[in-house]
């Protein structure tokens, strides 16, 4: 199933016209003529870490209504490109809907597409936590700055996904009594 197809509405905006599917609060991608330091691709454990940062930090700043601290630990771009009013704007739905997004931490993210580097310097990363009744869909770009990763894109969603619900036993079919033998 692709990600967008079980998407409720995410939690989108564009700051910019770059991606073809919007991103909340992304910036403009750098020119791809300058010279990019050696930077190294994250291993499954760095990324997981990136993606759990990326959470942690919307909802704590969701938790206290004051986005500053996410804004402050992203890329340039999105800095230049959205004020914390701006992200609280954003990023209202899912503060209304009251998420819990600490749950994500609790599990490994699942990708829907693997990471992959869409520019010298940018890294997306796509998936979900599958978590019931309301999993986290993510879309996030990451751009190398001064050594590290550091948030450039992000889309949140929250789908719901059916949860099996308990019904009847099924009868278990009894196996056939071996055929009898008859004298003769």
């Amino acid at each position: 199933m692709q990600l967008c197809s079980m998407l409720r509405p995410m939690v989108l905006a564009s700051a910019a016209a770059f991606f073809l599917t919007p991103f909340v609060a992304q910036a403009q991608p750098p020119s791809p003529g300058g010279l990019v330091s050696s930077m190294p691709v994250p291993d499954q454990l760095e990324l997981s870490k990136l993606i759990w940062n990326t959470i942690a930090a919307v909802d704590h700043a969701n938790l206290a209504g004051n986005y500053s601290v996410l804004r402050d630990i992203a890329a340039p771009g999105f800095q230049a490109n959205n004020d914390a009013a701006r992200l609280s704007e954003i990023f209202a739905t899912i503060r209304q809907s009251r998420i819990d997004l600490s749950n994500a931490l609790l599990l490994a993210p699942t990708y829907s597409s693997p990471p992959t580097m869409v520019a010298p310097d940018m890294l997306q990363v796509q998936g979900m936590f599958g978590l019931r009744p309301t999993a986290i869909t993510f879309d996030l770009r990451y751009q190398w700055v001064a050594g590290r990763w550091r948030l450039f894109g992000i889309a949140i969603g929250t789908p719901s996904i059916a949860t099996d619900q308990p019904g009847p036993p099924r009868p278990r079919p009894q196996p056939a009594p071996p055929p009898r033998s008859q004298g003769r």
